[in-house]
């Protein structure tokens, strides 16, 4: 069965600071029909305005994902980490055992656009790490780049959940597919543009969500951006 997520049925809240979407429960955000789905379990849409962010706040037995749609992103934590996040990097940290970290936009006027993603992990307790991968433009035109996987594969930050995260920058008409094997799942969000799944139309901020064995062609209507979400 093929699911729609709207983008306008979302959880939202607005601090001045941060603009945020919830597609699944978070914060004070509740709906018990949109808790999670299978390992995925947050996926929050983030606007942060200049000079803003996070401050230093805890994380335990999560595998948290960054992706950077437009600005940029200074991170710092427990582990002794400290990088900046542009557009094209992914970030994954591994909070396992437990850490500490902050999030702030580093510019004065540009606002930073990501999306955070939450997935729960098939193991308990580990040692927190960190990894950031910056991927091209180019890798992602026009086809799914792996960019999240259990074992790291093909240059990809390393979950610890048998999960595959790809993602795609799609040009107009452009299609791309996807084959839902038996025994798995996916998700697919829409970052920003159009496509077409099956004969759904979904926009920016829009998800789709499969249990069955199939094919999934996703078609660009004008130029997107898209994740997809392969999950046991």
């Amino acid at each position: 069965m093929l699911t729609i997520r709207k983008s306008e049925e979302r959880g939202h809240a607005n601090h001045g600071w941060l603009d945020s979407y919830h597609t699944f429960s978070f914060a004070n955000y509740y709906d018990p029909q949109h808790m999670a789905f299978r390992a995925l379990r947050v996926i929050n849409q983030d606007q942060i305005a200049g000079g803003k962010g996070f401050g230093t706040h805890p994380h335990r037995d999560m595998e948290i994902i960054t992706y950077m749609l437009d600005g940029a992103l200074e991170h710092r934590d427990s582990m002794g980490n400290g990088s900046v996040i542009r557009v094209g990097d992914v970030q994954r940290m591994s909070a396992g055992s437990g850490i500490t970290h902050s999030e702030f936009n580093p510019s004065a006027t540009e606002t930073a656009h990501l999306l955070q993603i939450w997935i729960l992990p098939n193991q308990q307790n580990v040692t927190p790490s960190y990894e950031q991968i910056s991927f091209s433009r180019e890798e992602k035109l026009n086809q799914l780049r792996l960019i999240a996987s259990p074992d790291g594969r093909d240059g990809s930050v390393k979950i610890y959940q048998d999960a595959y995260i790809y993602a795609s920058i799609l040009e107009d008409a452009i299609a791309v597919t996807h084959r839902v094997k038996p025994n798995r799942y996916a998700w697919i969000q829409v970052a920003r543009g159009n496509v077409l799944v099956g004969d759904q139309l979904l926009k920016g901020g829009d998800a789709i969500s499969c249990d069955r064995n199939i094919d999934l062609q996703i078609v660009s209507q004008g130029n997107a951006e898209i994740l997809v979400f392969d999950l046991p």
